[in-house]
């Protein structure tokens, strides 16, 4: 029973630190292209763009 308690204890504090540490803004997502970078490289290709156009999507670029 102890260990529930001081498990469930331990969950309530990681929520409320959580809720208190996140951003309460989205916040800004730039177009993809090394135009729209602050620092763009000097050398760019295909791999860059597709790499760049995929971020943040969670799925690979198909173009491989």
């Amino acid at each position: 029973m102890l260990r529930l308690l001081l498990g469930a204890a331990a969950g309530i504090l990681a929520y409320r630190t959580y809720k208190r540490t996140r951003p309460s803004t989205p916040r800004h997502v730039r177009d993809a292209g090394p135009g729209q970078m602050r620092n763009p490289p000097r050398r760019w290709d295909i791999v860059d763009e597709t790499a760049d156009e995929s971020f943040p999507a969670s799925d690979p670029p198909g173009t491989y």
